[in-house]
């Protein structure tokens, strides 16, 4: 499928990209090369091939969830611009 200069101009000016002419031509050239290659893929028999979620297993590592305590509220509070003695001070939102 090939895409025009012209169709690229009209989805960057939906998108309120400001692209030069140069640029327009070679994103017309990559994108329908993209296409090209998407159309390809489409022609492959895919009946037999059990869908994926990734093509790399990934293991996520994850620590126990335990609660512990690593610092002390006065070491925390020692950092804080305004304090009261046991809570940060921060400035009124609403």
């Amino acid at each position: 499928m090939k895409i025009s200069p012209e169709e690229v101009a009209k989805v960057a000016r939906l998108a309120r990209l400001d692209l030069p002419a140069d640029k327009v031509e070679l994103f017309a050239g990559q994108l329908g090369d993209i296409l090209a290659y998407m159309d390809k893929l489409g022609e492959l028999d895919t009946a037999d091939v059990e869908p994926m979620y990734s093509p790399v297993k990934h293991t996520t590592v994850l620590r126990k969830d335990e609660v512990r305590k690593d610092y002390a509220r006065e070491e925390i509070l020692a950092n804080a611009p305004e304090r009261d003695g046991q809570f940060f001070i921060v400035p009124r939102i609403v």
